[in-house]
């Protein structure tokens, strides 16, 4: 993907201690990506997490706490987070203040996890 940082895929190893440290299933489309690259970072400053980073920022925002059954996957290097919902394949991509995890004030701004992968900028679908 043009604008990201390259990164190596994560190892099966990676993605089981991803799903111990979350406590949840993770959503296939990211699980995708992860065997693709281990997360990524843009030229925009959108984060993707890699699969050994994804436990810690999920613990640290106390994500199964404040907004049950989602699943923080990046932020946006300001403030914002993006999550998905954790028990669906075709979520949303939602995002809201890191501040305030209240599902109820989360945004939509993908109808998917591609389709907010590709408008990061241009490159292949993961």
């Amino acid at each position: 993907m043009a604008g990201a940082v390259p990164r190596p895929a994560a190892t099966p190893d990676d993605v089981l201690r991803a799903r111990a440290e979350t406590a949840m299933s993770l959503p296939a489309p990211l699980v995708a990506l992860w065997s693709v690259r281990d997360g990524l970072y843009t030229e925009s400053g959108v984060a993707v997490y890699s699969a050994g980073d994804i436990g810690e920022r999920n613990a640290t925002y106390e994500v199964a706490r404040y907004a049950p059954g989602f699943l923080l996957v990046g932020d946006d290097s300001g403030g914002r987070g993006f999550l998905l919902r954790a028990d669906d394949p075709d979520s949303a991509v939602f995002s809201s203040g890191l501040g305030d995890l209240e599902p109820a004030g989360f945004d939509v701004v993908a109808a998917d996890f591609a389709s907010w992968i590709e408008s990061l900028g241009p490159g292949p679908s993961c």
